[in-house]
Order: structure tokens, then sequence, then C-alpha cells
């Protein structure tokens, strides 16, 4: 630093400040610009410069030699700079944000066994399967143990060997010694990147990886009454753990297709069925879908619009909390009657339609009761919607 600034203008406080007001002023600054805990980019050189002038002006000889002659008066200010050994603030830091190197400090770093990741494969699967449950094939990809080196990551008949720059303990540590004591630094091993060992000659399979990528195929059994976003876990099925350390998971999670004909409400199927106006006003036995076949249904003479026919039994399965299917039933199959008005008639429809007019009257009579949507609530109860 060619031209250096006045230290007590570094520290921020006048020619006459005590030695204790200048050790508090350096302890907030030291803590503030700290390169441990600023990321600035001049946060380093920001931290050196009041280091420095802390050193010199906290001595009553150096002090007193500055205040006479400057800068001249301490040569380089009798500091040796932060790479070379200031790390006081170990005691500033520990103060404020708890032990940093502590007692712990020298221990050695286990690199044991890691378990392998989770994976997530996503299938899609019918309406019916959904209802019934059934079993399906899939195919995915996953990281698998290495069979040339055994998961070792070298070339069979070598072995990887202690990184030297770490000592195998995957941490570099460095300590650093200032007049507020003892700062320990430590960072991960970029020789070995953590893992405190070194390949030399690697395996020509995995490339030294330890694990190398397989396409596999599993068998998936569906349980009866899931819907989308089921997951189902096949226990260490994912990706293969280092080191000795297990396999992740396999989540397969469930996306249940729309049907052409029902919805699914809860344990409950809907389907809206439509029939004309003299099946409605007579009444009629009707085949109507379910997912177990074709069922006929009654239906009474005077169904309103809207009415709602409840088929016990016909729904889909009922499942606990953890998602496995019952032995309490299913739910049933809600049919929604909608009574369908004729748009273009023939002549004899006209005809027949105007003698009927004729027989039931014109007179308007407001309805009575709870109406179709009161019908709807009280058969769908909450879900309706």
């Amino acid at each position: 630093m060619s031209s250096k600034r006045d230290y007590y203008e570094v520290l921020g406080v006048s020619r006459t400040v005590t030695k204790e007001e200048l050790k508090k002023q350096y302890r907030s600054l030291a803590r503030q610009y700290h390169p441990d805990v600023n990321n600035e980019p001049d946060a380093n050189d920001r931290f050196k410069e009041i280091s420095e002038a802390y050193e010199v002006l906290s001595d009553d000889d150096k002090r007193a030699a500055y205040d006479r002659f400057g800068h001249a008066g301490v040569g380089n200010g009798g500091f040796s700079g932060y790479e070379q050994g200031f790390g006081g603030f170990a005691d500033i830091f520990e103060e404020f944000f708890g032990s940093f190197g502590g007692a712990g400090a020298g221990r050695r770093r286990r690199h044991g066994p890691r378990r392998g990741p989770d994976l997530r494969y996503d299938l899609t699967i019918t309406f019916e399967e959904a209802v019934f449950g059934t079993e399906r094939e899939i195919e995915y990809r996953r990281t698998e143990t290495c069979s040339i080196c055994n998961g070792s990551g070298a070339e069979p008949g070598s072995r990887p060997i202690t990184c030297t720059t770490c000592n195998g303990t995957g941490e570099v540590r460095r300590v650093q010694q200032s007049i507020l004591g003892q700062f320990v630094n430590v960072t991960t091993c970029h020789t070995c990147n953590g893992t405190g060992e070194i390949i030399p000659n690697v395996c020509h399979e995995c490339s030294g990886r330890k694990v190398v990528e397989r396409t596999v195929t599993k068998k998936v059994k569906i349980p009866a009454g899931v819907d989308s976003d089921t997951q189902i876990r096949l226990t260490n099925e994912g990706g293969a753990g280092l080191d000795g350390g297990p396999p992740g998971n396999l989540f397969v999670v469930l996306t249940v297709a729309p049907h052409e004909y029902f919805q699914r409400r809860g344990d409950d199927i809907v389907l809206d069925m439509q029939i004309n106006v003299a099946q409605a006003a007579l009444g009629d036995e009707i085949a109507v879908p379910t997912v177990d076949g074709e069922m006929n249904l009654h239906i009474p003479a005077g169904t309103q619009s809207g009415r709602v026919f409840r088929m016990r039994g016909l729904g889909v399965p009922k499942l606990d909390r953890t998602g496995r299917s019952t032995n309490i039933g299913r739910g049933d199959q809600l049919v929604i009657m909608n009574v369908a008005i004729p748009k273009n008639l023939t002549d004899e429809q006209k005809t027949l339609f105007t003698e009927l007019s004729r027989s039931l009257g014109r007179e308007v009579v407001p309805q009575r009761g709870k109406g179709i949507l009161g019908q709807l609530k009280d058969a769908l109860g909450d879900l309706f919607g």
C-alpha cells in the first residue's frame, strides 16, 4: 500500500481516544468486516487495515511514535498481515456467534457410509386401475454400485490412498494468531474435495465415481382405491449409497387419467345420466354403466331432473390413513338423472305434446321443498361443488 490512511481515521476515532474506547471501536469494526462474516469484495483488505491500525494504536510506544512521526515512525506498522497470522478475531467471533474451531476443532472428520438418493417415477393409470388396483411394470434409470471396483472407485488391484493435504480428514485447518487470541479457519480440502482420499488409478468402468448408471425394470403393485398424487414407496430401489451406505428409495407418484363418464368424489363415483320426458313421467328400467359392468336401475314415475340415485357398494374401495385398502367395503355410485327436453320435434310429436299440454293445463305453480339444488347437496354432502 503506497499511501496509507491515517490510523485514527481508519478506526473512526479521535486522537484523544482512550484505550478502552479504542478497544471497543476495534471490536465493533472487526466484527463487521471480518472475512468470515462479511462477503463484500473489499472486506478482507478493510479488515487488514483495521487490524493494522489497532495493533499500532493499542501499543503505547508505537502510538507515541506514530503520533510524532506518522507511518514512518512505525515502519510498516508492525503488522504482519492477515495471511501471515492475524486471526485474533476468534475471541470476538466466539463472543457474538458462538464457538468456532474450539474444543472440537482438532477432531478428525470421518467420512462414513452415505445413503443413496431417493428417486421419483411418475406413473399414469386408468380410472378402473385406480378403483380395483393393478400391477404395472416400470423402467427407470438409477445408479448402482460399480461391480468392477465394488464401490472403491479404484482400478482392480489398486486402492485409494489417504490424502496428504488433509491427512484423511477432508478438511484443511489454518490456525492464525493475533493479539486477541487464536482463530481457526476450517475449509474443505481442495485436493480430495472433502473425501479424505485420492484415487491414483481410477476404475475404468466408473471413472472413480464408485457408481454406474443402469436401466432397471421393477413391478409395482398398486392397491385398490388409490387416487392422483398417491405415492408408493419401493424401499431400497433408489440410487446406490456410497462407501457402504444403503440405497435410497423409489417413490412412484400416481396420476389417474380422466374417465369418459365417471367422476370421483372421495369414495363415491358420480355419473350423469340422461332420460327423456316420457321416461321421467312414466318411469322406466334403464341400463346404467358402472365400473363393475352394466346394471339395471329402476326409474320411478314422476322422476324430476336432478334427482340422485344411490347404487350402494359400487364406488371406490375405502383406504385407511396410511393409504392401504381396508375390508370395510366400498363407496357408492351416485347417478344424477337429467331430464332431456327435446329441441327438434316431428309433427306427430308436436301433436302429442299439444294434447298433453291441454290435459296438464297452463297453470304455473311455485315449487315447494328443497328443489334440485337441495337434493344434490343431500346426496353429495360437502363434496357438492
